[in-house]
């Protein structure tokens, strides 16, 4: 039986500039932590000020925590010279929420498909190397919802259970959002289901 992926990698911090030489040509590389399309517009948007004089801005981003969404673009670059091999260093570290953009300056000398492909392959590992990768746990989120004499059985499997409290509002009637590793997650909901006068539903993250 295939276990389900329940942690995934990512960084929380852009990365220092890369910088890769070839035959007169600068590629300078970037690494930023997204969670969104939008998040990508704007880093690419603002590298474009920063280096209006370049010739191409390439990049790929991979998205979600089951790593489900990408792109790759290449930029006027012939193409899959660039944006593959950018996206090609985001598998090979094995990490999502990141976008690189890899930012080219053309030395007057070209450099061929494959020297293309090495030159961005190179500039966004380098980019990926500048930063602190991190492992992160994919956790569902659930809504429970109880009297509040039944406070005392709720909070005792929530100790026991070593279960993270994310909201909790108190009164005649409580409702608590938890969050469990995902693993875990089908285990505890069947826990709390069986649990006499609470009831719980599973939140979309």
């Amino acid at each position: 039986m295939v276990m389900e992926k329940d942690t995934y990698k990512t960084i929380l911090k852009p990365s220092a500039e890369a910088l890769f030489k070839e035959k007169g040509s600068k590629f300078f590389g970037y690494a930023f932590p997204v969670s969104s399309e939008e998040d990508v517009k704007e880093h690419i948007e603002s590298l474009k000020k920063q280096h209006h004089s370049a010739r191409h801005w390439c990049y790929a981003w991979q998205l979600g925590k089951s790593y489900e969404h990408y792109r790759a673009n290449d930029d006027g670059e012939p193409s899959n010279s660039a944006g593959m091999p950018i996206y090609g260093q985001l598998q090979s570290f094995d990490v999502t929420n990141i976008l690189i953009v890899v930012v080219r300056y053309f030395g007057g000398t070209k450099l061929g498909v494959g020297g293309l492909i090495q030159a961005y392959k190179t500039t966004a590992q380098m980019a990926l190397e500048n930063c602190r990768i991190v492992r992160r746990t994919i956790d569902e989120t659930f809504l429970l919802k109880f009297e509040y004499p039944e406070m005392n059985t709720v909070m005792r499997i929530i100790k026991d259970e070593d279960i993270k409290l994310v909201n909790q509002k108190m009164e005649l009637n409580c409702e608590f959002e938890i969050s469990v590793r995902k693993k875990e997650a089908e285990r505890v909901f069947e826990l709390f289901k069986n649990t006499y006068k609470v009831t719980i539903k599973r939140l979309d993250n």
